[in-house]
């Protein structure tokens, strides 16, 4: 098994990699999603963070408002470190299940959104980080995804900076890029981590 560490900005496209990568085979475990699960209603999750946040994070169904609690924690670095502490836990520990049930020979994609801020570097056996110019992620987040410029520039404050991402990297995908062209280089990527693959495992043939 390959244990590939995959992380990137807030609208670097990380996610459109990890996409590509999972038609070439790769094995998918995706932190931000397994973070939802785990805060579902009736989760022990959910109920921490009510404990910590107050009732006012939820929604009318009961479920986690998460625009608002975004708004409290990326704008107060010690709330975002309190939310942070209820949840990393309980996806590592979720995260660690999928990994064991995945095959021996596979490469197996931790998609962490945080890896660089947590230290999470020596997991895996190589970390890929998605890079992209911050002038490309404002223009992202603000056109593609709706967001307000201030909220946007908070929530890339918040996370580690373009230096910080490319000095754990293995290896940088950069997406400043048209869309075939980062198809391509996704292509060269995974050809590069089934040899790796292989190898760790042992096998040669093609």
């Amino acid at each position: 098994m390959l244990k590939v560490g995959l992380t990137g900005g807030i609208g670097a496209g990380k996610s459109e990699v990890s996409r590509l990568l999972v038609e070439h085979g790769a094995v998918l475990i995706d932190a931000d999603r397994i973070a939802r699960d785990v805060v579902a209603p009736g989760t022990e999750g959910l109920a921490a963070v009510v404990d910590a946040f107050g009732k006012d994070i939820l929604t009318e169904d009961g479920s986690l408002d998460r625009p608002r609690l975004g708004s409290i924690v990326f704008a107060d670095p010690e709330k975002l470190a309190l939310l942070n502490s209820i949840v990393h836990p309980l996806v590592g520990a979720r995260s660690r299940e999928l990994e064991t049930s995945a095959p021996d020979d596979a490469v197996v994609v931790h998609d962490v959104p945080l890896l660089t801020e947590n230290g999470l570097a020596p997991l895996y056996d190589l970390v890929i980080v998605v890079d992209t110019h911050p002038d490309t992620q404002l223009d992202r987040l603000v056109r593609l995804r709706g967001m307000t410029e201030q909220d946007a520039r908070a929530r890339m404050a918040a996370q580690a900076t373009r230096e910080q991402r490319r000095e754990i990297a293995d290896i940088v995908i950069d997406n400043d890029v048209p869309l075939p062209e980062l198809h391509r280089r996704v292509t060269d990527v995974w050809n590069d981590l089934v040899r790796r693959a292989r190898a760790t495992h042992g096998t040669t043939q093609e």
